[in-house]
């Protein structure tokens, strides 16, 4: 025990770390085993999540009508404390890119951070690629905005208010101006759909949009939306560990009442 202690210490890992490591060294190996064993027997059926769901029915309605799509990414930016729900925006962007490509839909793309701005910019170029339409991909379909979350939400509520935008796809990281976006699209009667992991956030976007995406439900996109075996290992993976971990508590919980 010394001697590990010893290494971890030297390679500058504390014990919280060490806690978290211990704790996701399970993952990778059941990781693994999901992944083969769903490419062996086929993707399993998930369960439906309305949020998912409605995407493509905006994307349809935005075909059919001549008008566009609007797609905002949040405030966060990639190597900031809020990565993960950066690419979780990012992941949904790549299929809402794919199925725009595909229809000729030319969503607008609005970002907080220029970060995010070359990463879009190319999960949109690849879609239209991908499709052999690069000559009708159009960079500035994304656009920066501000990196002022107020100034953020006033440019995004503008193309709201004035552009002819036929759904409203919010998913990232927000604070308070999420409700000055949310509440143009709904005054508008714009379909929306919105996500984030914030908790202070999330009774607004469960108030103020059609299809909510709450928590930890932005970061399954890639497994509904693209059907990735990789991604659907990892949720399957992830709800392994979820019942372990809640049957550990159980079992710790009894056992001190026990005892």
């Amino acid at each position: 025990m010394e001697t590990i202690t010893s290494i971890l210490n030297n390679l500058g890992i504390g014990e919280q770390q060490a806690l978290m490591l211990a704790l996701l060294l399970p993952f990778f190996p059941l990781l693994l085993i999901l992944n083969r064993r769903i490419r062996e027997r086929g993707k399993p059926v998930l369960r439906s999540i309305p949020g998912y769901d409605a995407l493509g029915e905006y994307v349809g309605q935005a075909t059919e009508s001549g008008r566009s799509l609007h797609v905002s990414m949040g405030t966060g930016g990639i190597g900031t404390a809020v990565t993960v729900e950066s690419l979780a925006g990012l992941t949904i962007l790549e299929h809402i890119a794919a199925q725009a490509a595909a229809s000729g839909l030319k969503p607008i793309v609005t970002v907080s951070d220029p970060s995010l701005l070359p990463v879009a910019q190319d999960v949109l170029r690849n879609a239209y690629a991908a499709y052999g339409r690069l000559g009708e991909y159009d960079p500035t379909c994304v656009r920066f905005i501000s990196s002022d979350k107020v100034a953020y939400a006033a440019g995004v509520t503008d193309i709201l208010d004035h552009g002819e935008v036929a759904g409203n796809i919010m998913v990232g990281n927000f604070s308070d101006e999420f409700l000055l976006m949310s509440e143009v699209g709904a005054r508008r009667e714009i379909g929306q759909v919105a996500g984030t992991t914030v908790p202070q956030i999330l009774p607004f976007v469960y108030a103020s949009v059609d299809h909510s995406l709450i928590g930890e439900e932005i970061f399954a996109a890639g497994a509904y939306m693209l059907k990735r075996t990789s991604h659907i290992a990892s949720l399957a993976t992830q709800d392994w560990l979820r019942t372990a971990v809640i049957i550990a508590i159980v079992v710790g919980i009894l056992a001190t009442s026990l005892s």
